[in-house]
């Protein structure tokens, strides 16, 4: 099997600096997709941030300039760097990822982390 596990989040206020990592670890031949998601709550969960095999990079609009998402494919680990963090930056921040599990197969399974809480404090 295989299993997304996050770390980083925390309270920081506004203005601050929080960095989350994902670790993927089990039965994996390849990460594709990279990303994170959050969600708050009564509201669907949203794109933040994703990195493809090839390095290129998106972003949400509300984001751009002060979040920068990064991968170690070595690792299968991907991270998220907030900068300048706004209250409304506040939830619950979801790791994604793209796996190939097999060498045989171009097969490509979705993957989410439990979820870490980020709260920005005005």
């Amino acid at each position: 099997q295989v299993q997304l596990v996050e770390s980083g989040g925390g309270l920081v206020q506004a203005g601050g600096s929080l960095r989350l990592s994902c670790a993927a670890s089990g039965s994996i031949f390849s990460v594709t997709r990279m990303a994170w998601y959050r969600q708050t709550p009564g509201e669907q969960r949203e794109l933040v941030a994703g990195v493809a095999s090839g390095g290129s990079t998106n972003y949400i609009d509300s984001v751009k300039g002060r979040f920068t998402i990064s991968r170690d494919s070595a690792k299968n680990m991907v991270y998220l760097q907030m900068n300048s963090l706004k209250p409304e930056d506040t939830a619950v921040y979801y790791c994604n990822m793209g796996i190939r599990k097999y060498r045989y197969s171009d097969a490509n399974f979705n993957y989410w982390g439990q979820g870490t809480q980020v709260t920005v404090s005005s």
